[in-house]
């Protein structure tokens, strides 16, 4: 029986097309750190009701940003998260590019996660990330030691309604209780520090929660299972955490 979850990974890819990396000044190391290590090999063989796995790389296009918005950090991004600028002064992206990379990478995703989301089986949207263990220097938390598992529901750190941020995605009592499984399971926990949950799980939140689903945004530490000095996944740590990771969300799915 599957989870009655949808669950999102829009940073699992490093794909980019030859047209596009041609004009990008970033190194191949430096375009890894835009891929969130780890998170299709832990999140994508759940037995969920559906997967969506993003096809290209947030170099691309990033999912997680508004379409409308046009800064740096936009659904085209000028710089990656270390502040490092990603093209060359000669072809940065103009607003026909940002259109066309719109219309061809971006709004397709979105339409499968629409239709997914509307199917009356589906009890809520787990939108799933991998970050870095320590924060880095751009991040709110730089410099800091991360928790396990980042759960995030646009709420403060009890998962209450935060009045700079809105409604919750997720019900605060089924956030803690969430909480309380993956610590039952070993991991280390934090509530929406340093992130409380980006453009999907907040645009797609507010309905779901209105009508008594849910959407989550869950980030795991890369360093649950990679080596942090080379970037190496390591196979027996991520079959490990993936195992964990199924019994946490085979208890939630019981539990809701």
């Amino acid at each position: 029986m599957n989870f009655p979850f949808v669950i999102s990974l829009p940073h699992c890819s490093g794909k980019i097309p030859v047209r596009i990396r041609s004009n990008i000044v970033l190194t191949r190391m430096e375009m890894v750190d835009a891929v969130d290590l780890g998170a299709r090999e832990i999140f994508s063989g759940l037995p969920a009701e559906m997967v969506l796995c993003a096809e290209w790389s947030r170099l691309v296009v990033d999912l997680n940003r508004p379409p409308e918005q046009r800064n740096a950090k936009g659904p085209v991004a000028l710089v990656d998260y270390h502040g490092r600028s990603v093209y060359r002064p000669d072809a940065i992206p103009d607003e026909r590019e940002i259109a066309q990379r719109l219309s061809t990478y971006y709004n397709p995703y979105h339409r499968h996660l629409e239709r997914a989301l509307a199917e009356p089986r589906i009890k809520g949207l787990l939108d799933c990330h991998s970050l870095k263990g320590i924060g880095p220097p751009a991040a709110p938390d730089a410099g800091k030691k991360r928790k396990g598992i980042i759960l995030g529901n646009n709420g403060g750190a009890d998962g209450e309604r935060d009045p700079l941020r809105g409604e919750p995605t997720c019900a605060p009592a089924l956030l803690r209780f969430m909480k309380q499984v993956f610590e039952t399971a070993g991991f280390s926990v934090s509530l929406n520090t340093p992130y409380a949950g980006g453009f999907i799980v907040t645009h797609y939140g507010s309905a779901l929660a209105a009508s008594g689903k849910m959407a989550l945004q869950i980030e795991i530490n890369q360093n649950l299972y990679m080596k942090p000095e080379t970037n190496e996944i390591v196979p027996e740590k991520v079959t490990n955490i993936s195992s964990g990771i199924f019994e946490c969300f085979k208890k939630i799915g019981e539990g809701i």
